[in-house]
Formats: structure tokens, C-alpha cells, sequence
């Protein structure tokens, strides 16, 4: 999670130079210190999207900054983006949420995302169908009671959700940079896993543009 998170935060970081007063949509936000940690400055407006309860957490525990919005809502009600001003570029964030989202709702979240802004990135990690199958495995995902729904066979099953999407990039979680870090055993079996082509495509980070 980590290393996911560092990852994200780099893309994100890239986008932001580029585009330094864009709009940001962080997805499913929960309690994640993003906003904080890459600490943007005030002309970004920087919106975290999570259900009510959640965001009313958010609310108690972190302090508020300038450019920053949250929003109380299911990402795909999709009526929350009215709140949101449709006149700049858009990084959408969406670690750890698009396999829990249902195939259509998930598809029409990003289609009125790329209706209603002129251009922008989104930025997220994503299971295959049989990355999707191995949630059975997953102890923290059972225990909490979740279940991961959308799975995504490749850069052609984004494209085709809008006409306007392209995939810039799609890399594997198993190459990620830092696994060097890891104890030995850790490695070996990173390098194993890299060797079956059906696990190194399990868990993918996808960046699309439009």
C-alpha cells in the first residue's frame, strides 16, 4: 500500500506541474493524507469524495486549507459533480476503489468525468479478471466483509468507455519501483510472480488521458 500510494502521489505530482491550476478529484478518499502530504498550492481546487460518514470524519480529524472541498457522497451519484467548476483540467485519483465499484455505475463515473471537463488524467490501480478471482486470498478484504466487483482486462476496456480516453501508461504493481527494499524473501517472490504473465498482469496502475 505503500509503495501504491507513493506511486500515485508521483503521477499526480507530474500532472500538477504541468497544470498548476487544475482541478482534483480524489475518489474514495477515506482517511488518505494526500492533500496534506503533497500539499498543493491554494489556486489547485482539490476535492475529496467519500461517503457522508466518512467525510464527516475527515472533517473532525484533519484541518481544513485553501483550495480544499469535501464532499459527502457515493462517487457514482454522480449529482456531486455539479459542485465541482467544469472550466479547468481534472486529475482523477482512484486508489483503491475502482474494483469495488460495479462495472456500469464505474463506466459512467468516468464518462461524465470526461463529458464534463475539458481535458484531464485519470490516475488509479485496477484488477484483471483473474486478479479479481484471487480476492478469495485477500484476508484483510474478507475480514472487512468487502467485495471487488470491476475487473479490467486491459488499456482497450478503458478506451472504450469514452471516445475521448487513451491509455498513457499501464504498469504492472509487481514492477513498482522499491521492491529492492523488501527482505530477501520478499524479492525472491516478487521475481516469481513477475515470471507468470497471468499474476504480473493480477494488479495493473492505469493512467488515461483525454
Amino acid at each position: 500500500m505503500a509503495f501504491r500510494a507513493r506511486f500515485l502521489d508521483r503521477w499526480a505530482a507530474e500532472f500538477l506541474a504541468a497544470h498548476p491550476g487544475a482541478t482534483v478529484l480524489h475518489l474514495g478518499c477515506g482517511l488518505d493524507t494526500r492533500v496534506h502530504r503533497m500539499d498543493p498550492p491554494p489556486e489547485v481546487a482539490w476535492f475529496d469524495v467519500d461517503f457522508p460518514e466518512v467525510v464527516e470524519l475527515r472533517d473532525r480529524l484533519f484541518p481544513g486549507r485553501p483550495g480544499y472541498t469535501t464532499i459527502g457522497s457515493s462517487v457514482t451519484e454522480t449529482s456531486w459533480l455539479d459542485r465541482v467548476p467544469a472550466d479547468r483540467p481534472v486529475l482523477v485519483l482512484a486508489e483503491g476503489l475502482v474494483y469495488y465499484l460495479d462495472e456500469a455505475g464505474g463506466r459512467e463515473l468516468f464518462r461524465r468525468i470526461v463529458d464534463r471537463f475539458p481535458h484531464g488524467e485519470f490516475v488509479f490501480d485496477a484488477l484483471s479478471p483473474f486478479g479479481l478471482r484471487l480476492q478469495v486470498l485477500n484476508s484483510p478484504v474478507r475480514k472487512a466483509g468487502a467485495r471487488m466487483h470491476w475487473a479490467v482486462g486491459g488499456p482497450g476496456d478503458l478506451e472504450s468507455i469514452h471516445p475521448r480516453l487513451r491509455c498513457r501508461d499501464a504498469i504492472s504493481a509487481l514492477d513498482l519501483p522499491g521492491y529492492d527494499r523488501l527482505a530477501r524473501g520478499l524479492r525472491l517472490a516478487t521475481r516469481l510472480m513477475r515470471a507468470v504473465p497471468a499474476m504480473r498482469r493480477a494488479a495493473v496502475f492505469y493512467r488515461l488521458e483525454f
